[in-house]
């Protein structure tokens, strides 16, 4: 019981602070503004319709609900994780993954709804009279972190002259990326073996509590 209560409470804080962060400056920020906090980290507002990192992948309704699905599953995951009482370690990760995708589904489900466009000469309004900017499920996704670690030196063949680890992501993206990387140095053992235990057809569900312990 007190697993599920952190693992909800940790969800909702994640969420909580990537969706504060969105409002804030899709609220207060001229798209394509830029506040340098230090040399290397901006607050860059962008929007993107498409995946994480500014990737465009076929139709914006179709990746929404494909993400939707994808969500899905893993919110079960999480759930039979809980049941099964794994390594909380394990169990963060995976809400980290899951948290990220869900924040950005919120943009693109909700934020055509209520929000006006934003653009460079005027800031976004919320629930405007005149309505939303795009209908239910092809919100954009609000990015703002934007860090140009260096520039490559001019001499540097191909890259000379480039911004290293240049495209403008959001706290959601920060959460699924931290999580991916946590997962493959700490726990891949972990998801074998719990990915095969829940989603083979052949599993022996009568044992699988014993097991995961």
């Amino acid at each position: 019981m007190k697993k599920s209560i952190g693992t909800v409470l940790f969800i909702v804080l994640l969420l909580a602070i990537d969706q504060i962060t969105k409002i804030l400056v899709k609220t207060n920020m001229f798209l394509y503004g830029d506040i340098e906090i230090f040399g290397w980290l901006h607050i860059h507002f962008i929007e993107n319709p498409g995946m994480a990192f500014g990737l465009v992948l076929g139709n914006k309704i179709f990746l929404t609900l494909f993400r939707i699905i994808v969500s899905g599953f893993v919110l079960y995951y999480i759930i039979r994780l809980l049941r099964a009482e794994h390594r909380m370690g394990y169990i963060m990760c995976i809400c980290l993954i899951f948290t990220g995708a869900i924040g950005n589904i919120v943009d693109s489900m909700f934020y055509g709804l209520v929000f006006s466009q934003s653009t460079p000469f005027e800031v976004a309004a919320i629930f405007p009279s005149s309505g939303g900017y795009a209908p239910f499920l092809a919100g954009k996704v609000v990015d703002m972190i934007y860090c140009p670690l260096f520039v490559f030196p001019s001499w540097v063949p191909w890259v000379g002259g480039e911004i290293f680890f240049s495209p403008v992501f959001n706290f959601a993206d920060s959460c699924i990326t931290v999580g991916v990387i946590l997962l493959i140095i700490f726990y891949r053992k972990d998801f074998n073996t719990t990915f095969d235990r829940f989603f083979s057809s052949k599993r022996d569900t009568s044992h699988s509590n014993d097991s995961l312990r």
